[in-house]
């Protein structure tokens, strides 16, 4: 027989859960808006600092370049980086910083995964906002462009993985494990 889990971790999951929202709020052959909202148990300075700093303790691993999330970093200035270590060289950027306000907002253009292969353009946003004594926190993904066969059936497996990763995040800010 499977053990169950600890009253606390469920919880923590259905506080997760309630204050939950994903949605693909636009689609079409030209392109796609995501919009995936999280309250977080920490300061919007806190949230920052994990969203930031902290990228390769909550980033999931399959979603990197090399299979090792300890290998992003995250320069959040304009121009800077969101990049990745390959092991045993070279370099690899997931996406690049076009508006950092600490605590607040974060903008990063670019494809992620396997949208950099093509003619893309995306806007990742997150937006800090206080709530209480935690955060609400805002991700958005427009990506437009050309992909042969039109960018539409792309909008839920993309918006899959970033849901996964706020999660992960939201999971890392509670209880200093993204989950694994």
């Amino acid at each position: 027989m499977k053990p169950k889990p600890p009253a606390c971790v469920l919880l923590l999951c259905l506080a997760v859960a309630a204050t939950a929202r994903a949605e693909v709020t636009d689609s079409a052959d030209h392109g796609f808006t995501l919009r995936i909202e999280r309250r977080i148990t920490a300061s919007p300075t806190e949230t920052w600092t994990r969203l930031v700093d902290e990228v390769g303790a909550w980033w999931h691993p399959d979603h990197t370049f090399s299979g090792n999330a300890g290998n992003l970093s995250l320069d959040a200035r304009a121009q800077g980086c969101f990049c990745e270590q390959l092991e045993p060289e070279g370099e690899g950027r997931h996406l690049t910083v076009v508006f950092a306000q600490p605590g607040k907002r974060l903008r990063l253009t670019g494809g992620l995964g396997p949208l950099q292969g093509y003619g893309l353009a995306g806007s990742l946003n997150f937006e800090l906002e206080p709530d209480g004594e935690g955060t609400r926190l805002t991700l958005s993904y427009a990506v437009g462009g050309y992909v042969a066969g039109g960018l539409a059936g792309w909008a839920p497996a993309v918006d899959e993985v970033l849901t996964a990763q706020m999660d992960r995040f939201t999971r890392y800010v509670a209880t200093g494990s993204s989950g694994e």
